[in-house]
């Protein structure tokens, strides 16, 4: 398990990949780490295309990042100061070959994550869980080499309305009646326990409930030297002059 992190969208991305691609080679270990986007950053899915999902102007306007992922999925807004986000890298054998049930399994850490805070939890199919019945995390997913990435949001207090601001959807939803209709399907840590817990609260929690579903303690690890390079030659590939536009 390596330290909380905060870096840019670039570093974050091109981390997982490195821990992935160096996973498959026998050369990194199976691995969880935790992490803060600075700044906030969008986040479309590997297949996306980021003129039809995200208002660049917005972004710019409010110095928010836009990045492209490797796992597919749809567009995602990262508040710096609302979510806490995770990843999971291991080889494709220690999860099942089912993708609907290797999500049940790693989000199961979530779930013991959630409950450790003080919340009711569920893993809803495909990619979510619920928290009293609607959305606090969702996850997205990726099998390369034979191995597996899986990250994905916790959501603790995000601005709601920012997000619509950045993501292309009609100005008329851009409304209070629209935000109070989307806070019936996704909640917030804050909103289900009443207080705003420290990243560092939650990153805690969440350790204990991977350790619970996996049975035993994570060992507490820095990036290798290895890791870091690796990470440094695949970050160009994130930055906004990359592939962010290829598609």
């Amino acid at each position: 398990m390596l330290p909380l992190r905060v870096d840019d969208a670039f570093t974050s991305m091109a981390i997982d990949e490195a821990l992935l691609k160096l996973n498959a080679e026998g050369k990194s270990p199976n691995t969880i780490r935790f992490w803060r986007w600075l700044p906030s950053t969008v986040s479309i899915g590997c297949f996306q295309s980021v003129e039809r999902e995200v208002d660049l102007e917005v972004a710019k306007r409010y110095g928010v990042d836009v990045v492209r992922r490797i796992t597919g999925g749809g567009a995602v807004f990262h508040d710096h100061d609302g979510e806490l986000t995770y990843s999971v890298v291991c080889k494709q054998g220690d999860v099942p070959d089912d993708v609907i049930e290797s999500y049940r399994l790693i989000c199961g850490g979530l779930v013991h994550g959630f409950e450790r805070l003080g919340l009711q939890a569920e893993f809803k199919p495909v990619n979510d869980v619920l928290s009293n019945r609607k959305k606090i995390s969702g996850s997205a997913q990726t099998r390369r080499w034979g191995s597996v990435l899986q990250h994905g949001t916790i959501l603790i207090d995000p601005n709601i309305r920012q997000m619509f601001e950045l993501l292309k959807v009609s100005p008329e939803k851009i409304s209070d009646k629209f935000i109070a209709s989307v806070f019936e399907r996704v909640t917030t840590v804050v909103r289900e326990l009443g207080r705003k817990p420290s990243f560092d609260e939650v990153r805690a929690a969440m350790r204990t409930g991977f350790e619970r579903l996996l049975g035993a303690k994570l060992v507490e690890g820095e990036l290798t030297s290895e890791e870091f390079e690796l990470a440094a030659k695949l970050k160009p590939k994130y930055a906004p002059n990359g592939w962010l536009k290829k598609r």
